[in-house]
């Protein structure tokens, strides 16, 4: 497929953004060296705005290229539904009533669990709140585990290994956890309605293998930091910030509604608005809402989604050219340079794809899903959560495809061993 000027232009841009975002450190080695401009270096140094940046020049491009007409007509025919439901989410999601009720079930499934210091609950998390995440969908479950693994675990001086391996289990267990169910993770809900994929489908098909990869990457990192786990005490989360049982359930209620609207932008958006009434009225039952960083995460993925559109022209023809264990082994490396949930909408568009191949397009979209920070929707909420926690409050790129291999490669054998 030849491709037109725009979408080769737009391939180049896709191929700079990513490149740009590993070396964010660099940019913010640069704002110390030239403090005149720090303010610049800063920004360009913010991986959460790196898509946003470039998506912003494919678009000054298109106007110069071609035609205000067309750069606002290919605007608007982008789908930012996606952005605009993650950014609900991880606000809801981040709020006190709901991270302290999440807080005290892993707490309560990590005391059954008769592991020393820390180990029982640091298990705990990563392997039931990615489980969770195919019930209230992969970004709130990763909004949680970020949430609760900086405050119990990365607050105590972890060290900056546990910190990569973790991350990097948490992004592999997220995205191939919200697979028990059709709605939950994005690369399976692009393509569920069109090929019939249904709960009962994916708990048989998907579920039950990812089950078991979730708890074999969790208890191998368990184990492997064992020694500091050990060292770090088995703490309570604070109990003197209670919040009435009443607004609690108003929250979930919230949390549910907007799960269920959520590919509705003008239902979830409005109750995400009214929620936001509800949490002024008893800020003094709040911790600070995390506004800014759930819309930097949404810059992020609708930069994703304006790059991506360019991307069709080379993708739909690797995808058809290989056989289903090429396509899933494709599938997974791709997946680290673009959104799953973009390659999975791609594949959807392909006609007469067998059973097999199209087992092999999803599953291995979201095995790849820990590899990168932009291949899978919701890695973006999790690193600007817990970045700070990392030196030069940056996440290195290449220190996280390194650590996420191996939970990778689990993942991949049990989507096609078992």
């Amino acid at each position: 497929m030849t491709p037109t000027a725009v979408e080769l232009m737009g391939t180049i841009l896709f191929v700079l953004a990513i490149l740009h975002t590993f070396t964010t450190g660099f940019f913010k080695r640069l704002a110390s060296i030239q403090p005149t401009h720090a303010g610049l270096w800063h920004l360009l140094g913010e991986v959460e705005v790196v898509f946003g940046f470039w998506a912003m020049v494919l678009v000054v491009m298109l106007f110069i290229a071609d035609s205000e007409k067309a750069a606002i007509h290919y605007i608007d025919s982008r789908n930012f539904t996606e952005p605009m439901f993650v950014f609900a989410i991880m606000v809801v999601a981040g709020t006190r009533p709901i991270l302290r009720t999440a807080t005290i079930a892993v707490d309560f499934f990590a005391r059954i669990i008769p592991l020393p210091g820390s180990m029982g609950f640091y298990f705990t998390v990563l392997t039931l709140v990615p489980l969770l995440g195919s019930f209230i969908t992969e970004p709130a479950a990763m909004t949680l585990a970020a949430l609760i693994l900086a405050e119990r675990i990365f607050v105590k001086g972890i060290t900056t290994h546990m910190k990569y391996a973790t991350l990097a289990v948490l992004f592999v267990n997220i995205s191939i956890g919200g697979t028990l169910t059709h709605f939950a993770a994005p690369p399976i809900l692009m393509v569920a309605g069109k090929w019939g994929w249904d709960t009962m489908f994916m708990l048989s098909t998907f579920g039950w293998k990812a089950v078991v990869a979730v708890v074999i990457n969790a208890l191998c990192t368990t184990l492997l930091f064992r020694e500091e786990l050990r060292l770090l005490p088995e703490t309570e989360s604070n109990r003197s910030d209670t919040v009435p049982f009443a607004l609690t359930c108003i929250h979930l209620a919230f949390l549910v509604g907007i799960v269920i609207f959520s590919h509705h932008p003008a239902m979830f958006m409005g109750l995400f608005l009214f929620f936001l009434g509800i949490a002024h009225a008893y800020q003094h039952y709040q911790d600070r809402l995390i506004l800014r960083e759930g819309l930097l995460v949404a810059f992020f993925l609708a930069g994703l989604v304006v790059l991506g559109g360019q991307q069709q022209w080379w993708l739909q023809p690797v995808l058809m050219s290989m056989t289903s264990d090429q396509m899933f082994l494709g599938a997974t490396i791709l997946t680290a340079f673009t959104d799953n949930a973009a390659l999975t909408y791609l594949g959807s568009l392909v006609e007469g794809l067998s059973d097999s191949h199209k087992y092999a397009l999803a599953s291995g979209a979201v095995t790849g899903g820990g590899l990168t920070v932009i291949a899978n929707a919701p890695n973006p909420a999790g690193v600007t959560i817990l970045r700070n926690y990392f030196d030069d409050e940056a996440v290195h790129p290449f220190r996280l495809l390194l650590f996420a291999l191996l939970p990778t490669l689990i993942a991949a054998l049990s989507f096609r061993l078992l």
